[in-house]
């Protein structure tokens, strides 16, 4: 056989050869050979042949019959094109691979349907999207390893880029399954030579487990790179069929590993219940908080956003004001948990002084720049927005569009949309409630914490969408008007891959058919809480007075906050507008969700180089949505792969904190999504992870409402006040503990959902 160039048609595997010869995969395998790994024996068809067989089809065929006479039993035939398994371009899963071939004919067979492979649909549109004009396509065809188990082998965890822990994924069998994503494979954590997560009932014995991260360790050493290896074993033996570059390998992908803090998703996991996009992340990032003398505040944990607890009720013991601080996180974050330690950020008063002052600074700035802005911005954010719509969609140039980021797009971001997130912030939680219990009692001082929505006073925006649809029923608004002026609002409004309301045309009807009647609702609390001034103001002239003010002052704040919230989320409209007419034009389609947006502008400026990334977000982004819901509360470092299998729940009581006063029973409804609670019936208890405005229109059929997630000033306690609902939220694990059909009991007062039989 002659050397590379001169237009060989096959090669032995270990031979001595280059990319253009035998592709990505072929050469990763040439060089593992060569370098003495266990990598069954097999021979490449060369590019040569590929270019070769139509016009010397019996001459390739005759070439590949006499090399596969040295091969015994069933083989693999797997395609290797010339810009494939690349640092830069993984194409995984583009071209075609066959396993437990036999014989020559369908040997022949299998290498032709790869050669065809490189002209598929998927494969060409990938192309076209990484911007590389020309491939050709060789094969390596190998002995087949009669599996009892197979997986693959990252030499970095891709989920949170740490380059010390080594992930395999095992199944039994071959490992087709598995790669094609048909089971769901054992999944073990490898650090510094040890196993730091396992599964019960394991593939992989713990020894196996370390011989195959050990020979990991040589392959990435090889490579100089991390690598992603697809393993086989049998008799007792491991053999490496592919290794490839991990493409998209972020460093730093999880804030959990940063230092020891205390997270909490409360609220903002209400607010944002999905795991993120990339492209979301880089919006959320680009208007959180500050970091505290190099401490975050805010973070991405296994794609979900947290905040930090540990350092603000730092700087606040720093200054002893650490059980104020505490009191006043637990209001709105809820009840911490005596079991549960908040490990303290070691800082010097100096130091706490200086960040105090840096951050209440900053935060002054900021609710300054809200209260001038702010009247302007309400009035002029639903015009702009719609202007930006229109403009983004008459865009056909992609550099243009990227100038039309620069020019008004980005200035939504960084200045009308953090301006309104500040007034999100404004309002402070208020001692009132306990006054009022003490005063008159819990079922009179709920009903006097209403009325937050008053027709004569403002609307309440939380409540906007469902007397919303009620005004269209009765034909007060059309259909046009009512979805600009609330299809921007849903369960995952700020996660910009996630398609509006108003993008659905079947949404309005759907919406419409399960209505209640709203209006009866508040009409009803209006009148509870109309007799509960009567008493109040009959025992307590003076007091009632002032009680009244205060109340009116949070209901004010409530409402202008909740404007600033809906023009907020109207913004975001608009960033998801702009990254699908990006998809558009640079023929990336919804995979431009995995790129930031500054990402997104380079592309669009002709700049490619992030779309390599792509695949490893992709991949990671639904593995972590395939995870079980995260905790609420997590210290430290955190691994989602340690949820796979999660623990069955307790027998014990179901507690969260008190929502809204009340007792109920009936029939749960448990639901994971919005869409799975449009089979709510009239009278059922909602139960799920978490509620926001998306959920609103459903309300008024539930008889209580039960929640996973949530505070006292969760989005669930605040409509459900106001519709008169009990309402128990942060249970932690309801969702898991009950079914749809049980019948339960929910005291809104004591916080407390008790299953009857």
């Amino acid at each position: 056989m002659g050397g590379m160039t001169d237009g060989t048609l096959v090669l032995p595997l270990d031979a001595a050869t280059d990319l253009a010869t035998v592709g990505g995969k072929g050469l990763s395998l040439a060089k593992l050979a060569r370098a003495g790994f266990p990598v069954p024996t097999g021979f490449h068809v060369t590019t040569h042949a590929y270019r070769r067989f139509a016009s010397a089809r019996d001459e390739v065929s005759a070439a590949i019959r006499d090399e596969l006479s040295t091969l015994d039993g069933p083989v693999a035939v797997r395609s290797s094109a010339t810009a494939e398994d690349l640092p830069g371009f993984s194409f995984a899963g583009q071209y075609d691979s066959f396993l437990d071939v036999v014989g020559a004919d369908a040997v022949l067979e299998a290498v032709e349907r790869c050669w065809a492979s490189l002209w598929n649909d998927r494969a060409t549109a990938y192309r076209d999207r990484t911007g590389i004009s020309s491939a050709a396509m060789a094969v390596v065809v190998q002995r087949l390893v009669p599996a009892e188990s197979a997986g693959v082998l990252f030499t970095a965890n891709p989920l949170t880029g740490d380059r010390d822990e080594l992930v395999i994924n095992a199944a039994r069998g071959l490992g087709e399954a598995l790669v094609s994503g048909e089971v769901t494979p054992d999944t073990y954590v490898v650090a510094h030579g040890q196993v730091v997560r396992t599964v019960p009932d394991p593939v992989l014995t713990e020894a196996e487990i370390v011989e195959l991260a050990r020979l990991g360790e040589r392959v990435a050493e090889l490579h100089g790179m991390p690598m992603d290896v697809e393993w086989a074993r049998h008799d007792g033996e491991f053999w490496l069929v592919q290794a490839r570059p991990i493409t998209g390998l972020d460093e730093r992908a999880d804030d959990s590993h940063r230092g020891d803090y205390l997270w909490t998703s409360t609220n903002v996991g209400e607010a944002i219940p999905s795991v993120m996009t990339p492209a979301t992340w880089s919006l959320v990032r680009e208007l959180a908080m500050p970091e505290v003398a190099g401490h975050p505040l805010t973070g991405n944990i296994g794609g979900r956003f947290y905040l930090n607890l540990s350092v603000p009720l730092s700087l606040a013991s720093a200054l002893g004001l650490g059980g104020l601080a505490l009191k006043r996180s637990e209001r709105v974050f809820g009840q911490i948990g005596s079991e549960v330690e908040i490990p303290r950020v070691p800082m010097s008063r100096g130091t706490a002084v200086r960040a105090a002052a840096a951050m209440v600074a900053w935060m002054v700035r900021q609710a300054l720049t809200y209260r001038r802005r702010l009247g302007g911005l309400l009035a002029e954010n639903p015009k702009r927005c719609k202007e930006l719509h229109r403009r983004i969609g008459a865009t056909d140039d992609p550099r243009a569009l990227a100038g039309l980021w620069r020019s008004d797009v980005a200035e939504l971001l960084t200045g009308t949309c953090r301006t309104l997130e500040a007034g999100a912030r404004q309002a402070s939680p208020d001692g009132v409630a306990a006054v009022l219990r003490r005063w008159v009692g819990d079922a009179d001082a709920a009903a006097l914490m209403t009325g937050l929505h008053d027709e004569a006073e403002g609307a309440l925006v939380s409540l906007g969408p469902v007397l919303g649809l009620a005004r269209l029923r009765r034909g007060e608004v059309d259909r046009e008007d009512y979805l600009w002026a609330w299809g921007h609002r849903c369960p995952d409004e700020f996660e910009v891959s996630a398609p509006r309301p108003a993008e659905d045309p079947e949404w309005l009807d759907r919406q419409l058919a399960g209505l209640g009647d709203p209006e009866a609702l508040l009409r009803r609390q209006a009148g509870a809480r109309d007799a509960a001034w009567r008493g109040l103001r009959a025992r307590r002239p003076l007091g009632a007075r002032l009680i009244r003010l205060r109340l009116d002052r949070l209901a004010e704040a409530a409402r202008v906050r909740e404007r600033a919230r809906s023009e907020f989320v109207r913004g975001f409209w608009v960033f998801r507008v702009f990254a699908v007419r990006a998809g558009e034009l640079t023929g990336l389609g919804d995979d431009v969700f995995f790129l930031s947006f500054p990402e997104i502008v380079a592309v669009l400026d002709g700049d490619r180089a992030a779309v390599a990334k792509i695949a490893g977000r992709r991949a990671a982004h639904l593995r972590y949505r395939a995870l079980p819901p995260y905790p609420t509360l997590i210290r430290g470092r955190f691994d989602p792969n340690a949820l796979d299998r999660a623990e069955e729940p307790g027998d014990g009581a179901i507690t969260g904190f008190p929502g809204v006063a009340g007792v109920v029973e009936g029939s749960a409804r448990v639901v994971s999504t919005v869409e799975e609670a449009e089979s709510l019936l009239p009278g059922e208890i909602l139960v799920a992870v978490s509620t926001n405005i998306g959920w609103t229109p459903l309300f008024p059929r539930a008889a209580a409402v039960v929640t996973d997630i949530g505070a006292p000033l969760s989005h669930a306690v605040i409509v459900a006040r106001e519709l008169g609902i009990p309402a128990v939220v942060g249970c932690g694990t309801a969702t898991a503990r009950l079914a749809t059909g049980d019948r339960i009991r929910v005291d809104g007062l004591r916080g407390t959902v008790s299953v009857l039989g």
